[in-house]
């Protein structure tokens, strides 16, 4: 009798104990999800944004319109890797919507009426501010991205994980070249 009541002690403390760490994984998953949707939302934001900072541009940069296209295209990349949540396509577009942008703002410095333009301004003051929104966030999802696969891996939540099938997410990485943020107001201040 005392041995059954210790068995079923033993077996419930199991029980109980895999079905907290199978809710902590669970949680964790969420936050990973959670993080990439805050990126995804800036992202939208800044995707609405360039468009009218094209706009803006084309007014006053007539021969510039290869860089303008360029601007658009990457721009473009970023939305559809965002939208197949394709976190390493995420990160290869944005070096190349970061480097459009680099040359685009550089390319302003010639046009002082651009440069004076009130809407120009709020544009660059805006796309700077979701810059550093999405660096933030960033952080942020790679923070959680790295709980949650280090916790899929430690025993006894591997156990749990290989039996539910949890899989690690994918950091969010841009390359040594593309970490710099677009530095709009250094560009505009000179």
């Amino acid at each position: 009798m005392l041995g059954t009541l210790v068995l079923l002690v033993i077996v419930a403390a199991v029980a109980f104990g895999g079905i907290g760490l199978y809710n902590r994984l669970v949680a964790l998953k969420h936050r990973v999800a959670t993080s990439w949707s805050n990126i995804d939302v800036l992202l939208k934001q800044r995707h609405d944004e360039l468009p009218k900072l094209v706009d803006t541009c084309k007014q006053y940069m007539q021969y510039e319109q290869e860089t303008l296209e360029k601007v658009m295209q990457a721009r473009n990349a970023v939305y559809a890797a965002g939208e197949s949540g394709d976190v390493a396509g995420v990160s290869a577009a944005e070096g190349g919507l970061r480097a459009q942008l680099g040359k685009l703002f550089a390319l302003a410095e010639a046009y002082p009426d651009l440069k004076a333009n009130a809407s120009f301004q709020q544009l660059q003051a805006r796309i700077s501010a979701l810059e550093t929104g999405i660096s933030d966030r960033r952080e942020l999802y790679n923070e959680a991205v790295n709980v949650n696969n280090a916790s899929i891996e430690q025993f006894p939540a591997s156990i749990i994980a290989g039996m539910f099938s949890f899989k690690p997410a994918k950091l969010l990485e841009f390359a040594d070249a593309e970490k710099a943020d677009v530095s709009v107001k250094a560009l505009f201040n000179g």
